[in-house]
């Protein structure tokens, strides 16, 4: 894989650059070469740190959407065994952004859920760049229903700019669909942890981000809209994208700040995308620990601080002896 550098990254391109040379010629037969290498490497980590120690929020949604970031389908790779797809929604059709199967999470059979972008241009077009079809949030609930049928834990992961608003989809039900999955998962009799990956776009992510717990990535993003469309409806000017980011307080510090979201996930320095494995095991571990929390729950209980939760959501509570 090739790494890309985001445009806040620059002060260290030209040293990793170095770095690798050095790293290339370097047979640790040079007692110079390496101090030079651990030198170099030091100081690399150290401007990274500050880098990323203080990211604007739009800086955060330009890693969320990094072209090398870990999907859905590396993660299973990485946390699952036994992975076993289920196709189509018995309605319409099979819709490739949306993967649903069976696996095995550190010996526990669970369902998983999620939506897939595409690392290159074909499987972009495949998986339709991570945007789902009604078919898709169909196929979901299909899933999700046998999991509540065979009392399995649902895993989901969210990563799309957001349902595709494509004339098909509307014709097809597209708000319905996702609609009916609100409703659904609001009262499924099953532990659902929903797990932030990657870019969390509008009702096309929520359609899987009902859930007891939420999980999410350290740089991963979610919102009701992108910033970019935020901006075009608020100023017409979708370059003020990156004052719209500032504005909406899209990303996990600000989400878990405001209950939206449980648990953060870090990843490694730099980012996700530079270390698949540490990213996919960190979140591994959030989500078995999760899991075993949620296990010891009843199903009523399960539902009650459900609807606790996102009835919270939002809520403004007032100190005491405060105005009105």
């Amino acid at each position: 894989m090739i790494l890309q550098y985001l445009d806040f990254e620059k002060p260290i391109i030209d040293l990793e650059s170095r770095l690798e040379q050095l790293r290339r010629v370097d047979d640790g037969t040079d007692k110079n070469l390496r101090e030079e290498v651990a030198k170099l490497d030091k100081k690399i980590g150290k401007i990274r740190k500050e880098i990323f120690s203080n990211l604007t929020r739009w800086q955060i949604t330009q890693l969320a959407r990094h072209p090398n970031r870990p999907y859905m389908l590396d993660y299973v790779n990485h946390c699952f065994k036994n992975f076993l797809e289920i196709h189509g929604d018995r309605a319409f059709r099979d819709d490739p952004p949306v993967i649903c199967g069976f696996a095995e999470l550190e010996g526990e059979r669970v369902v998983v859920i999620g939506q897939q972008k595409g690392r290159n241009t074909n499987e972009k077009i495949h998986r339709n760049f991570g945007m789902a079809n009604p078919e898709g949030y169909r196929k979901a609930l299909r899933v999700m229903k046998l999991a509540e049928k065979f009392r399995l834990p649902v895993v989901t992961f969210i990563d799309t700019p957001g349902a595709f608003p494509g004339i098909g989809a509307e014709e097809r039900g597209q708000s319905e669909a996702i609609a009916r999955n609100l409703l659904e998962m609001s009262h499924l009799k099953t532990p659902i942890v929903v797990a932030v990956i990657g870019e969390g776009g509008s009702g096309g992510a929520l359609a899987i981000g009902v859930g007891d717990e939420i999980l999410m990535m350290e740089y991963a993003i979610y919102s009701v809209i992108s910033p970019e469309g935020c901006a075009s409806i608020l100023w017409r000017d979708t370059a003020r994208a990156e004052t719209a980011a500032e504005m909406m307080k899209i990303t996990a510090p600000d989400l878990k700040k405001f209950g939206v979201v449980d648990r953060i996930v870090q990843e490694p320095l730099g980012g996700a995308h530079r270390d698949h494995k540490a990213a996919a095991d960190a979140l591994k571990v959030a989500l078995v620990e999760t899991l075993s929390a949620l296990r010891h729950l009843s199903r009523q209980q399960l539902l009650d601080r459900r609807y606790a939760k996102f009835r919270d959501i939002g809520l403004i509570k007032r100190k005491a002896g405060g105005n009105g």
